[in-house]
């Protein structure tokens, strides 16, 4: 199948999810408790089941995590670049910067699996595992100062570091769950990707504070176009091939995450500006994902 009609129907249902909320009116109860559903229970089973029953190359595992890593670093240096030269308010820069290398977990499981399966998701959910306690202490150092308390207690708390090391751990010992535990946690996982891309469209907010448009434009190029360049380079380097070449870099082309304004609005930041970005990245990686996934295949 073509890669452009292979993900329309993970964007399509982001757009459902937008439809959704806005003309249902189910209440921002009822999506909260959608996202922590998804957050907590299905994207665990589905994480921890593949990585169970997935035969993993741990040797390619190690330049994986290498590339993953230098591709943070680069949005990291990549957000403070224009930092000099920029008029926008402190606080609204603290808050915005984390865009520039946050990902979107459930855009990336949904990605992965429609076009590598299992394996895609195993190697996802190594990628994602790792980097998400680097994203998280990244983010909270650049808004430190605004108050936050117990950033390593909700690191502690991520439950797809624990799917990880779970899931990897059956993996490597080499034991097997029973078949009833599989299809259990094979239905959650079924139900993740639907339920989680709805949640991404219905947290979509395109409104956002004045003055900031220039530097919001230029961390939706750094995530959505330099960072995939810069895991595509870097891979290569380090000999990266198949699945997990093709997983890393679709990993640094995912838009900002939905987690990103939780912390901005935690710490007494600028949540609009980031609801902004987070919402534009999202609508343009529509269409730069599917470039990249259609260059990769």
């Amino acid at each position: 199948m073509d890669t452009v009609w292979l993900l329309l129907p993970d964007f399509s249902l982001i757009l459902l999810g937008a439809a959704i909320r806005r003309w249902m009116h189910l209440g921002e109860h009822f999506w909260s408790g959608i996202e922590k559903l998804v957050y907590f229970v299905l994207f665990p089973a589905l994480l921890i089941n593949a990585l169970a029953r997935t035969r993993l190359d741990l040797a390619a595992a190690v330049p994986l995590l290498a590339t993953s890593f230098s591709t943070i670093g680069a949005g990291m240096l990549l957000g403070l670049l224009p930092k000099p030269f920029s008029r926008v308010p402190a606080l609204s820069y603290a808050s915005m910067y984390q865009c520039a290398f946050r990902f979107n977990s459930y855009i990336g499981f949904a990605v992965a699996s429609m076009l590598f399966g299992a394996q895609g998701i195993a190697a996802m959910g190594i990628v994602l595992g790792a980097a998400v306690p680097v994203v998280n202490l990244a983010s909270v150092a650049m808004l430190a100062r605004h108050g936050e308390r117990g950033a390593w207690r909700e690191i502690l708390r991520n439950p797809l570091i624990w799917a990880t090391i779970i899931g990897f751990a059956l993996n490597v010992s080499g034991v097997a769950l029973p078949a009833p535990a599989h299809v259990f946690l094979g239905r959650l996982g079924d139900a993740s990707i639907a339920l989680g891309l709805i949640a991404v469209g219905a947290a979509l907010r395109l409104g956002g504070s004045a003055g900031v448009g220039g530097f919001a434009g230029w961390l939706i190029a750094v995530k959505l176009v330099l960072l995939p360049v810069v895991a595509a380079t870097v891979g290569t380097l380090l000999g990266l091939a198949g699945t997990y070449y093709s997983v890393v870099v679709l990993f640094a082309a995912l838009p900002t995450a939905s987690s990103a304004y939780i912390l901005a609005i935690r710490m007494g930041g600028d949540g609009k500006s980031v609801a902004w970005v987070i919402s534009a990245s999202t609508l343009a990686s529509m269409l730069t994902l599917t470039l990249w996934a259609a260059w990769l295949r």
